[in-house]
């Protein structure tokens, strides 16, 4: 059934990645990017891997916040902060997760990836304008959450614990991306790679659960 689910998560995700570039495909997007998070969902759903019930639960409510984001970015730009909002939040469920069967512990993941965030703000600094302090707080969750997925496989190894940050450090590749091409520089290949990373991401993040 998982199989089945990916199968579909990437045909829908294949099919929303072409609305973003066929103006007569476009609506289409509203339809097909959330079905791709939901088929997500339901990976991490059917998931029994040797994983606790809390990071279970936890990796799904960060999806179903994720999923919000998804919707909230589709609308206006109006909306964008509700939908960064919602990926904020949806990153501290899943850094609950990655810290919900280890030790909190000072990790040697912490300092390449607050130098990584700090390069990335700095160079958006002067285009972001009111949306500076929302930004900052986005790039210090990722990057927490990011390091303790690495931290976490650090410490038990597993093959689960691997998939997941493989899948946080590519939601930080991602959210880089959209982040440029958002505040700095428009370039036409972005909308495809912000989303082949973005799903490969959750999609590894709900593997992770078994």
């Amino acid at each position: 059934m998982i199989t089945l689910l990916t199968i579909l998560a990437l045909i829908t995700a294949v099919l929303t990645i072409r609305a973003q570039y066929v103006d007569t495909a476009q609506k289409q997007e509203y339809l097909f990017k959330p079905l791709t998070t939901l088929l997500i969902f339901g990976i991490a759903l059917l998931g029994k891997g040797e994983v606790t019930a809390v990071y279970k639960t936890l990796i799904l409510i960060g999806l179903i916040f994720c999923l919000a984001g998804d919707i909230f970015l589709m609308l206006p730009d109006k909306y964008f902060l509700a939908g960064l909002l919602s990926f904020l939040i949806g990153h501290l469920f899943y850094l609950g997760a990655f810290s919900s069967d280890t030790a909190l512990a000072l990790s040697i993941w912490l300092l390449p990836l607050a130098l990584y965030g700090a390069l990335v703000y700095g160079l958006l600094y002067k285009h972001l304008g009111k949306m500076r302090w929302p930004v900052l707080a986005y790039i210090f969750a990722i990057m927490l959450m990011a390091c303790k997925a690495l931290t976490r496989y650090s410490t038990i190894g597993t093959t689960g614990a691997l998939i997941g940050a493989i899948g946080a450090l590519f939601f930080v590749l991602s959210d880089t991306v959209l982040a440029f091409n958002r505040f700095k520089k428009p370039f036409i290949q972005a909308r495809w790679l912000t989303l082949t990373m973005y799903w490969l991401a959750q999609w590894l993040i709900a593997l992770s659960v078994g």
